[in-house]
């Protein structure tokens, strides 16, 4: 069980549902969250808005329902890469933004951690690309020419 302090924010869910408490957990491995929880049958289950930070430096700071990062948020990677967008059930899945360390990015839907679907992708020279994207290929990109 993780070590934590709490604090009631004294809403509902539901009149019947549970009470979405505040708190600060460190777990054993030393992985911390700030936010928002649930406790159900002794067990602590992130609920809400919170802050999870890996002994490795990485970040995810959204929301949290199940226990597992379901909403919208950003997730930031040791490496410096970055995802900001939707998740469901810990994935990449929906609409997203992801940006590697070098600045390149992509942006558009993502189908279980996969680039899937339409969407831009930003080279590291500002030249964007265009198209269906399917996992690692993305046949026939168009390339949007920028006059200025």
């Amino acid at each position: 069980m993780p070590e934590h302090t709490e604090e009631k924010k004294g809403k509902k869910v539901e009149d019947t549902g549970p009470v979405i408490l505040s708190g600060v957990f460190v777990f054993p491995n030393g992985d911390r969250y700030e936010g928002e929880y649930i406790q159900q049958d002794g067990s602590i289950i992130r609920s809400g808005r919170g802050v999870h930070s890996t002994t490795d430096g990485s970040v995810y700071d959204g929301e949290w329902a199940d226990d597992k990062m379901n909403g919208v948020g950003k997730l930031t990677h040791h490496s410096g890469a970055f995802y900001a967008g939707e998740f469901v059930n810990n994935q990449f899945h929906g609409r997203g933004v992801y940006t590697w360390p070098n600045g390149s990015s992509y942006e558009g839907d993502f189908v279980e951690n996969k680039l899937e679907g339409k969407g831009n992708f930003t080279d590291t020279e500002q030249q964007t690309w265009t198209g269906q994207f399917r996992y690692k290929a993305a046949p026939g990109l168009h390339f949007q020419l920028r006059l200025q």
